[in-house]
């Protein structure tokens, strides 16, 4: 670079620095100006020989992140001084933590620590280790929420400037835009910013899409500003008269959002009949904000007649991201529906700037502030770090999407639970203990199902028992994180219970056999049942699927030493090594599919569309002449099939048939006497692992006939249990159908 060039790229980088305290949205005071002005000069020090892939000086980045942090998301000083530095540590080997530190205090070199931790980690490798990386991320929430708002904004940065990079890399940095940092944006209530995230997510991921839309948006916006100014019009003169100091805008909704409601409801983007929604933004004392808006609902409501189905009260009650607002969709001019936001200039700033809006708010009139206890949730759901990372991601990215529902407690306390979310998660959203007690649920004063899917204003009331505990049917209708990862590590424990007394049956059973319990033997026996941990096979011991008929089987498959030897040449089985032996999990093989509410097995044919393989979620389709059919829940096919043809689907599972429960109904007859139901009853429920689920009796002139049906884990525990019920006294026959 010449003298020249090099002069103005100084001059340029001046200018940006001054730009950026000029536009900061707090006010700076001296201390901060120079706190400020102390990260500029050790950044411009540390990037001093670096350059991006456009060519530019590196040192725009670390300021253009420091402008949003400061500007749009209008963090404090040491936000923006933590921006400024973030790269340093990793790009510089000059500077370490302990130096930020010693200039910078302790805060923002916490910040850059995690920051650094962050970045530090690979873009080239495969998907468990890309959301171990998120997980990470997602755990310097715990140190500092700040780490967080910067690293969104450097990716904000970052796709504002990919132009100059290879095509693949952009993919995939869109792809993880679009997977994780909009999601979190949108959680921390940084709307505008997620928005901008996901419109260029989607330039990166679908560009034809997205220039397809934009087109159309920019061809339809004189008539779309048309349409409101008719709008504004007509509700004009009524809210003068009212002496309101008020502002009108229309706002595009986002290309992203476009796109999502054209695949979700399976439409063009001229029948997206929603693609604006009109912002009525009033200046208000904090006293009378309520009152305002809702004088506001009721003059636009004069004019425009709304959808009663379609009202939204978030002054109320706000949303956990903190945002307030009431929106109304009305029937506006020309027949068309139109979204109506009503905000006070407090409550549009905190939609915009979010979490930073909050504190500026909060600061005279201390509140609990949502998204604190947010982050506190947040940190409940990453304390078990027992669930393997990519399923750890998709939960966190389920509670950080989810529409809310709130519910009340039987004292009148108001709970927000994600939208679909069952009894069991409100259980466990109040404490761990009430959930792991649950024995049943009241809504509204009726017993529901615990799979019950709540709705907005129930009243929730949860029976607990001691000796409840749970089942993995829980999994089925627990939707929140917290609920989940809890039930998961209970249902772990049970089994490693399970599998220690599994251990002290086989050890009994293989004496008898002559083969002493060690690796060797066990190695022998995880081989040769298809397993894949000791605990495996313990705990399948343990409930009876490998039985004493199995094990002599393994006995004189291994005493015929000859032909095993020659067996063994051929297949050459690889024998497992001690640590994935004594792993300490049970895992399962999902190798049966199972359909409807009684888990029937029945024929069935993959689906070419989706190709579904075994751990997929799936659902079944009943076609005309082609029998049953299974796809994957997210097949391309799904939404169009379960709008369409609802009746015809069924729901569909994998389960690991080793680990499998089955149903069997027995027969009984002989002599009515008194008690003897209780007699049967009591039988069954003292026999372990049985578990009811009808039973009918009647009785005809002194001889009595009754059906049960139990649930078994397998055919051994089924004979048991008859064998027990033919003692009984006055009893006949015992049959199984």
């Amino acid at each position: 670079m010449t003298e020249l060039e090099l002069e103005q790229e100084n001059a340029a980088i001046t200018q940006a620095y001054k730009e950026l305290l000029r536009v900061s949205y707090r006010t700076l005071s001296d201390d901060d100006k120079k706190l400020i002005r102390k990260a500029f000069d050790v950044a411009v020090d540390a990037h001093k020989d670096q350059r991006r892939k456009s060519g530019e000086a590196y040192i725009f980045h670390p300021i253009a992140v420091a402008k949003i942090v400061a500007q749009e998301i209008g963090m404090d000083a040491t936000s923006i001084a933590a921006a400024l530095l973030h790269d340093v540590v990793e790009d510089n080997d000059d500077y370490t933590i302990a130096d930020i530190e010693q200039l910078f205090g302790e805060t923002v070199a916490k910040i850059v620590d995690g920051l650094t931790k962050i970045s530090s980690l690979d873009t080239e490798m495969d998907v468990s280790l890309q959301a171990e990386n998120f997980r990470r991320m997602l755990l310097t929430l715990n140190d500092d929420v700040r780490v967080i708002i910067i690293k969104i904004a450097d990716r904000l940065h970052n796709m504002q400037t990919m132009e100059s990079m290879r095509s693949d890399k952009q993919v995939k940095i869109a792809s993880e835009t679009l997977y994780i940092y909009a999601p979190l944006a949108h959680r921390i209530g940084l709307y505008n910013i997620k928005t901008e995230l996901e419109d260029l997510g989607l330039k990166y991921t679908e560009p034809e899409v997205y220039k397809d839309i934009l087109t159309k948006i920019k061809e339809s916006k004189e008539e779309q500003d048309a349409y409101i100014n008719e709008f504004t019009n007509v509700i004009k003169t009524s809210l003068d008269k009212e002496q309101l100091e008020y502002d009108i805008k229309g706002r595009p909704k986002s290309i992203f959002s476009i796109r999502r409601k054209m695949q979700n409801q399976g439409v063009s983007f001229d029948e997206v009949y929603d693609k604006f929604a009109v912002r009525i933004i009033y200046k208000s004392e904090p006293e009378n904000e309520k009152f305002l808006a809702w004088k506001i609902y009721s003059i636009v409501t004069d004019h425009f007649r709304p959808n009663p189905t379609r009202l939204r009260d978030w002054i109320s009650s706000p949303k956990s991201t903190g945002y307030e607002a009431l929106h109304i969709t009305v029937v506006g001019p020309k027949g068309r529906w139109v979204e109506v936001q009503i905000r006070s200039e407090r409550m549009n700033e905190i939609a915009e700037k979010g979490f930073a809006a909050h504190y500026k708010y909060k600061e005279g009139n201390e509140k609990d502030d949502s998204l604190d206890s947010w982050i506190a949730k947040l940190q409940e759901a990453l304390e078990n770090h027992e669930t393997n990372a990519v399923d750890f991601v998709e939960q966190f990215k389920l509670n950080l999407y989810s529409k809310e529902i709130f519910v009340f407690t039987p004292k009148g306390e108001l709970k927000s639970l994600p939208k679909g979310a069952s009894p069991l998660d409100f259980a466990f959203s109040i404490h761990t203990e009430v959930g792991m007690k649950t024995r049943g649920a009241k809504v509204n004063g009726k017993l529901v199902p615990l799979s019950h899917e709540l709705k907005s204003g129930d009243r929730v009331d949860i029976l607990t028992s001691e000796t409840a505990k749970p089942n993995s049917n829980w999994l089925d209708y627990a939707t929140t994180a917290k609920a989940r990862s809890k039930i998961k590590s209970a249902l772990k424990e049970d089994k490693k219970l399970i599998a220690e007394d599994g251990k002290e049956i086989l050890r009994r059973k293989l004496k008898q056999l002559k083969i002493v319990l060690n690796e060797k033997s066990v190695n022998e026996l995880v081989n040769y049942f298809k397993l894949k941990t000791s605990l495996d096979l313990f705990y399948r011991v343990g409930i009876g699927t490998i039985d004493n008929t199995m094990l002599k089987e393994f006995a004189s498959s291994r005493s015929n030493a000859f032909m095993s030897y020659i067996k063994n040449k051929i297949s050459r089985k690889p024998t497992l090594t001690k640590e994935e032996l004594d792993k300490d999990e049970i895992t399962s093989k999902y190798d049966l599919l199972v359909f409807g509410k009684e888990e029937e097995k029945l024929d069935y044919k993959f689906a070419n569309c989706c190709n579904p393989i075994p751990g997929d979620p799936v659902f079944g389709f009943l076609t005309i002449n082609d029998g049953l059919k299974v796809h994957k829940k997210n097949c391309p096919n799904a939404v169009s099939l379960q709008s369409n043809y609802a009746y015809r689907i069924m729901t569909a599972k994998w389960i690991d048939s080793s680990q499998q429960e089955f149903a069997a109904q027995i027969i009984l007859s002989g002599i009515d006497n008194l008690g003897l139901v209780n007699e049967i009853t009591k039988i069954i429920s003292s026999n372990m692992h049985v578990n009811m689920k009808s039973l009918s009796f009647q009785s005809d002139d002194g001889i009595f006939s009754g059906k049960i049906n139990v649930i078994v884990k397998n055919n051994t525990l089924l004979k048991k249990l008859m064998e027990n019920l033919k003692k009984i006294n006055g009893i006949d026959k015992v049959s199984r159908v």
